[in-house]
């Protein structure tokens, strides 16, 4: 028996979360003292995942995995699991894998659980501790069923380095047939995407327009962060809705969240809660996004970015 990690990737690029899901099974395997399995599908990037402990490297190639569709993976990742006879499988938390996870749930019989934030507090019953409550609060859950899916919850395990020479095995699979179809696919736009990203630069309605939004690119670009919007700004046209952070938009849970211009709506909050630090920037005192925040500035953004920017060029 050996934990099995789904590592997810793009373009042949694995992102962060797929690091700290492996770092998480890699640490999982050793506490239950079994080995630690990487799956990844249409991938040939192997020399960076020797990095995080995998003792083995199980490889799909196939032509009709080009595409994410949660129907074909689940079929595809459940017949390594069957192979594999692994009963802990590990996930990280991205739109793709939180999609993946409930349809593979269903199919292996598992019980599943995302957002999990540590290892077990205990195997036996096996307990994980979880975010909930729009990540308000946590809770310690047990997953009783014979297969285990967890989802790791990002920017939360962290990424460990343990340096290994996995095994690498080619896993043929018969064709997948799917009624789905891909229509169209929108792809976040900037170097850095909000999934891996572990600084957010945000922004409402008080940028006034698209017009000023190089103003936030320019500090998302010193900081190294990526760029994020409220719901208002995407439903206008002026950001790509990629870029909708909240309860109706992606999750972030970065190490800091800088949010201007934004009043702080509760669907908002919601979304961003699980950010570690929250810096506010707004001009309005009475903002319900100042009661969330950690440091907040009262004042116009147009007067404080700019020197910020200029500010952080001489000190990073």
């Amino acid at each position: 028996m050996a934990v099995l990690v789904y590592i997810e990737s793009e373009n042949n690029e694995y992102k962060k979360s797929a690091y700290e899901a492996l770092s998480y099974g890699k640490a999982l395997a050793d506490k239950m003292k079994v080995q630690v399995s990487g799956l990844i599908i249409n991938s040939t990037e192997i020399e960076s995942l020797k990095n995080y402990g995998a003792d083995k490297i199980i490889k799909i190639d196939n032509k009709d995995l080009q595409e994410f569709s949660a129907k074909k993976y689940s079929h595809a990742i459940a017949k390594v699991i069957d192979s594999e006879n692994s009963s802990i499988i590990i996930l990280s938390s991205s739109a793709n894998s939180k999609y993946l996870g409930a349809y593979l749930s269903g199919i292996i019989d598992s019980s599943y659980t995302s957002n999990v934030v540590s290892l077990p507090e205990s195997l036996t019953p096996f307990i994980v501790k979880r975010t909930c409550f729009t990540n308000k609060a946590f809770s310690s859950t047990e997953l009783i069923g014979d297969i285990k899916l967890i989802g790791v919850s990002s920017n939360s395990f962290g990424l460990h380095e343990t340096h290994s020479d996995p095994i690498i095995e080619n896993f043929q699979i018969e064709a997948i047939d799917s009624n789905q179809k891909t229509i169209k696919i929108e792809k976040e736009t900037g170097s850095v995407t909000i999934a891996d990203a572990e600084i957010v630069v945000s922004a409402g309605r008080g940028m006034k327009g698209p017009e000023n939004w190089t103003m936030i690119e320019s500090l998302a670009e010193v900081l190294g962060a990526a760029t994020a919007c409220s719901k208002p700004v995407s439903d206008m046209g002026w950001r790509p809705h990629s870029e909708h952070v909240g309860q109706t938009g992606k999750p972030v849970s970065s190490n800091l969240y800088i949010a201007i211009g934004i009043s702080g709506a509760i669907q908002h909050l919601a979304g961003i809660n699980s950010s570690k630090v929250k810096v506010v920037i707004n001009n309005d005192p009475e903002a319900p996004f100042f009661k969330a925040a950690d440091y907040g500035v009262v004042g116009d953004a147009f007067e404080i970015v700019p020197p910020l920017i200029e500010k952080l060029k001489t000190r990073l």
